[in-house]
């Protein structure tokens, strides 16, 4: 019976992947990849070589029918996404959507995922959170940030770096006096950088500086 298993990769260091991930990489059919030149670099890393295949948010509506019949000839298949766990704010919602209405077995391993850590080091509550993934670029942004007025949950976000900047102008302006956030940045990798404050003392701090990496954005409770 054909299996679909989705298989988190490293955020940032490449060590960061587990014995299984590994093991199981090696020894699948193929693997389908958000960008084959990513996911490339990582399996020559761990000397695995693989025919790769590109889904990704371009493409993955048209291909996703003839992925599922790729899946169906096959035993075992991989699911990668650039970075982290496929399907969290990446593609891999459809793939799997689609192979569980044809009975073909899906399973994920655990591994990396850049909200956790990001939690993690925040200092803020984590018995009760919600992930929001993106916030939208442009129209629903500021609808979206008044709606984390008065929120008793801590709160993540993704962001861009050439976004970041507007949205923490945003939440200084919209949100509590007082209200924390904490930006992660470039987790696991060598520039790695927490700046936890107010909106505005977060803001002020990258304000003076050139932005780059993978960000997230966490939000505290309302106090």
């Amino acid at each position: 019976m054909p299996k679909l298993i989705l298989v988190p990769t490293p955020i940032g260091n490449l060590k960061d992947i587990t014995y299984r991930a590994v093991e199981v990489l090696g020894a699948c059919d193929f693997v389908i990849c958000e960008d084959t030149r990513v996911s490339g670099r990582l399996l020559q890393h761990y000397n695995i070589q693989k025919k790769l295949v590109s889904f990704n948010v371009v493409n993955e509506h048209k291909l996703v029918d003839k992925m599922v019949k790729d899946i169906l000839h096959a035993e075992t298949v991989c699911f990668v996404s650039d970075a982290g766990t496929p399907a969290i704010s990446d593609p891999g919602f459809l793939l799997v959507r689609a192979c569980i209405e044809l009975n073909i077995d899906v399973e994920c391993l655990p591994g990396a995922t850049a909200f956790v850590p990001a939690l993690v080091v925040s200092g803020f509550p984590m018995h009760s959170f919600i992930f929001e993934g993106f916030l939208p670029h442009k129209k629903g942004k500021q609808t979206a940030i008044k709606a984390l007025i008065g929120e008793e949950r801590t709160v993540i976000f993704y962001e861009s770096p050439h976004r970041l900047i507007n949205t923490l102008n945003m939440m200084a302006e919209l949100l509590e006096p007082g209200r924390r956030v904490c930006v992660a940045r470039e987790l696991s990798k060598m520039f790695e950088e927490i700046k936890r404050g107010t909106a505005a003392e977060v803001l002020a701090h990258f304000t003076a500086k050139e932005v780059k990496g993978e960000i997230v954005l966490i939000v505290a409770p309302n106090e």
